[in-house]
């Protein structure tokens, strides 16, 4: 698995000697943006931008995010990488909005829906940082941030997430929340012209599959499928290109960089493509028993039992919340 690289490495420390750079990088902590957007926001030349952010990129705190075609000019948005929130919340200054919460973890479009449901001046911000499941699990046990989001399922006791945070954990209270259900699948082409049924079309020599990074649940899950059913991997065209989350996954295939991908249904909903669904799964936040009792994260737990919240996560697609909310001491 991937493991967080150093925070006090000499590279970071050079490139966050300059205060430009510590201020670009806040911008993207915040949202996406473009070299123009940045110039604007700081009043400096793109090509300082540039300089700046490659910088940046180069010493793993910055990333691409995506791109976006305006008036015939192809637009890239960067944003902050999981390791840049590491910085921020170890060696950087507190944020100007006290009270924010990190959530590091798997991707999924209910917990960002989520997170802009606790963006206002009165409740503390809830950042959402995708970096794999296994991933937010360490970030949590080493303190990085107050919870985590995943979905890993251990075949040998057939349960979702619990026996991970057993095994991580030991000798201490953990809660698991569900925040739903979840249904993932293959996402395609509207109509599905490659005329694709399901995982065995992997294999097909005639398609081009997009994959998600190692130690994220869905690449586990998929590892574990392709053992079962005897398929080598290097005979999967693109197996080895990997994304982040399930809104790349489904924006790779809609641009036409991939035949299918495998990623929730919101996401293939959200980018107008089509789904064929594989398999239904738990979806929890997994924190310390003393952050699920901490008035600092109540906004965030008492949102999962707002039924309009609840309405909003269904309306996205996939999604089943009869069990959002609940929640599981484990250890202790």
């Amino acid at each position: 698995m991937n493991q967080p690289l150093p925070l006090h490495s000499l590279e970071n420390l050079k490139v966050l000697g300059d205060p430009r750079r510590v201020a670009m990088l806040r911008i993207l902590m915040s949202r996406e943006a473009t070299l123009s957007q940045l110039g604007r926001r700081m009043g400096m030349h793109p090509a300082k931008v540039r300089y700046h952010l490659k910088q940046l990129e180069r010493a793993g705190l910055v990333e691409f995010a995506r791109s976006r075609e305006v008036y015939g000019v192809l637009e890239k948005y960067y944003r902050a990488t999981a390791q840049a929130f590491f910085i921020n919340h170890v060696l950087l200054p507190e944020p100007a909005k006290q009270g924010t919460v990190f959530a590091l973890g798997s991707h999924d479009p209910a917990l960002e829906l989520l997170a802009g449901r606790l963006a206002g001046p009165r409740t503390p911000n809830l950042v959402a940082i995708p970096v794999g499941s296994l991933d937010g699990l360490i970030a949590l046990r080493q303190g990085f941030c107050q919870l985590t989001a995943c979905h890993l399922y251990d075949p040998a006791d057939g349960a979702y997430n619990v026996p991970y945070v057993r095994h991580l954990f030991p000798g201490e209270t953990m809660r698991v929340v569900t925040l739903a259900n979840r249904e993932q699948g293959l996402v395609v082409a509207p109509g599905n012209p490659r005329g694709i049924r399901g995982l065995d079309d992997l294999a097909r020599s005639d398609l081009t599959f997009v994959n998600r990074k190692t130690g994220s649940g869905t690449r586990l899950w998929l590892d574990g499928q392709l053992r079962q059913r005897g398929i080598d991997p290097a005979q999967i065209r693109g197996y080895a290109t990997e994304v982040s989350t399930h809104r790349e996954v489904a924006e790779a295939v809609r641009r036409g960089n991939a035949d299918l991908g495998l990623a929730v249904c919101a996401a293939a909903r959200a980018a107008g493509l089509d789904f064929i669904p594989l398999f239904e799964e738990r979806f929890d936040l997994i924190l310390p028993d003393e952050n699920y009792r901490d008035p600092l994260l109540a906004p965030a737990l008492e949102t999962l039992n707002d039924l309009d919240f609840r309405r909003e996560v269904a309306a996205l697609g996939g999604y089943d919340t009869a069990h959002t909310g609940e929640s599981v001491r484990v250890g202790g």
